[in-house]
């Protein structure tokens, strides 16, 4: 069952999760001012983006202490993250397509068992879906 963290197991990924988005501020000032930054800095910037968010996210499951089908579907998400990382900052590397294919085929994967309910003790949420009261619903 899903409960809600108290505010010392919050604390690292929020604060995790708050840098990250400092970082992506700082990605869209190098959109608009590119000249500003150093020759590769963009990469850079995209590839810390992906890592810290999945790092913050593992950080978050493991205080969440999830069923273990949960925690490596989190798992397998984190590394999707990873490479799609890795296929920021390396672009020119000659594995940098394979890494994108990793990190579609898992982002793929993700939103298929979310779709089929795997593992089973997902909560409804997980996919940031709303659902309104089923009794309403019924009488439509």
């Amino acid at each position: 069952m899903y409960s809600r963290l108290d505010r010392t197991h919050r604390a690292l990924p929020v604060i995790l999760g708050v840098v990250t988005l400092a970082d992506v501020g700082v990605l869209f000032v190098w959109d608009a001012f590119p000249r500003l930054f150093p020759a590769g800095s963009h990469d850079f910037l995209a590839s810390i983006s992906l890592a810290m968010i999945a790092f913050a996210y593992l950080v978050y499951q493991i205080a969440h202490r999830p069923a273990r089908r949960e925690f490596a579907k989190a798992i397998m998400l984190a590394v999707a993250f990873l490479f799609w990382a890795a296929n920021q900052l390396w672009p020119d590397f000659r594995q940098a397509t394979l890494f994108n294919d990793v990190a579609i085929a898992l982002f793929v994967l993700d939103v298929f068992l979310v779709m089929i309910g795997w593992p089973p003790t997902s909560p409804d949420g997980s996919f940031a879906e709303t659902y309104g009261d089923s009794r309403k619903e019924e009488q439509c």
